[in-house]
């Protein structure tokens, strides 16, 4: 291990890798990037985690953590300085939504604008691909294995539910959220307010690797979002305080407040996510009702695949004026319950609060959504609890 130091394990073009890398900076925490086409990670990293994935963080004294809230889990145990934790507990709340919010919901959306738009970045996409090609390799063979890894990975598209029929919806629900970001960009550095957070860890994970960087949508940042795009920089920056705003505290609102920008971005953010969590919901149950065996610890997957994010079964549901069909997401009922379990441990005073704020933005009926039995994660994939 490089100096004793933490290995990040990942790619410039990874969604989840962004998420990791934004917070290791960010907490200002030492640490080696190294691409997964190492042969230690291949030899080694891969058959003790159990599936090809990045990123995965290898600690100084050796241990294998995978994805990005575990890995953000163990390291503030470890590191309560500089802490990206508002004191505030709807705060909190507030954090773990928009973390959950842009880890799973936005990750479909980000698909779509690296793979439906591949004609018009092929080259960007395949040189950045042939980065996670052993080195060695010489250079045209790495662009050719990269060719096939895009494949396989725009082959996710129909299974995330980007088809022909729903994308111009998926246009503009993208448009309609960078608009509101763009605005609370213009007054504060970060989700809310003075300090990042996993609000905006959480975000990064689509709007940076993807959004920010991809050719297509990272000239449409740019041109109608230029304070966004300017935010996916700051984040991956070590300072916290940012000169471009008057305020320059690097502190979270007093008093457990959020924003008033933040406002619109919440109300966009359960309006376009609740209608999925719903149906995902839904869906989970059906597949539970169906196990023979439904112990703790039964994997949740629809074929028995050990899979990061699997389904359990396809939905449909009308979305912005359209039908939407894709596989189920029960890692996005896993995410917004971490969200849920925070709620849930509020003082009566902070509870009531966080009511009237769910009220406000639509969220009520979103913070709701359960299943029938809990999720979990267990050596690095999602079982019964």
């Amino acid at each position: 291990m490089a100096g004793g130091q933490h290995i990040l394990w990942g790619t410039p073009h990874s969604l989840y890798t962004g998420k990791a890398r934004s917070y290791l900076i960010k907490k200002q925490i030492p640490f080696d990037e190294r691409i997964p086409g190492d042969p230690h990670f291949l030899g080694e990293v891969v058959p003790a985690i159990g599936h090809m994935v990045v990123p995965v963080l290898e600690t100084a004294d050796g241990q294998l953590i995978q994805d990005t809230s575990a890995i953000i889990d163990h390291l503030e145990a470890i590191y309560p300085a500089p802490s990206l934790t508002p004191q505030g507990g709807v705060q909190r709340v507030i954090a773990a939504f928009l973390d959950a919010f842009g880890s799973n919901y936005l990750l479909p959306l980000a698909m779509h604008y690296r793979w439906t738009y591949r004609a018009e970045q092929e080259l960007f996409l395949q040189t950045e691909f042939a980065r996670a090609v052993p080195p060695g390799m010489p250079y045209d063979q790495r662009l050719a294995m990269a060719g096939a890894f895009m494949d396989r990975f725009s082959g996710f598209l129909p299974n995330l539910g980007v088809t022909p029929a729903v994308i111009p919806a998926m246009e503009d629900s993208y448009h309609e959220l960078l608009a509101v970001l763009e605005a609370h960009f213009r007054l504060h550095p970060y989700l809310l307010g003075g300090r990042p957070s996993l609000a905006d860890f959480g975000m990064m994970a689509p709007l940076y690797a993807h959004l920010a960087r991809d050719p297509v949508p990272a000239l449409l940042m740019r041109t109608v979002a230029p304070n966004v795009a300017r935010w996916t920089e700051r984040m991956n920056t070590a300072a916290i305080p940012d000169s471009d705003y008057a305020e320059t505290s690097g502190a979270f609102p007093a008093d457990d407040a959020i924003p008033e920008s933040l406002i619109d971005v919440l109300r966009v953010a359960f309006a376009q996510w609740g209608p999925g969590l719903a149906a995902d919901a839904a869906q989970f149950d059906r597949w539970l009702a169906g196990l023979e065996d439904a112990s703790a610890g039964t994997l949740v997957s629809h074929d028995g695949e050990r899979q990061v994010h699997p389904h359990v079964g396809r939905i449909s549901y009308a979305w912005r004026g359209v039908t939407m069909e894709r596989g189920s997401q029960p890692h996005s009922l896993w995410h917004l319950a971490q969200a849920q379990a925070l709620a849930k441990k509020l003082s009566p005073a902070a509870a009531d609060a966080l009511a009237a704020l769910l009220e406000r933005v639509g969220g009520t009926a979103v913070m709701a959504i359960s299943t029938a039995r809990a999720i979990t994660r267990s050596e690095n994939v999602l079982v019964l609890a």
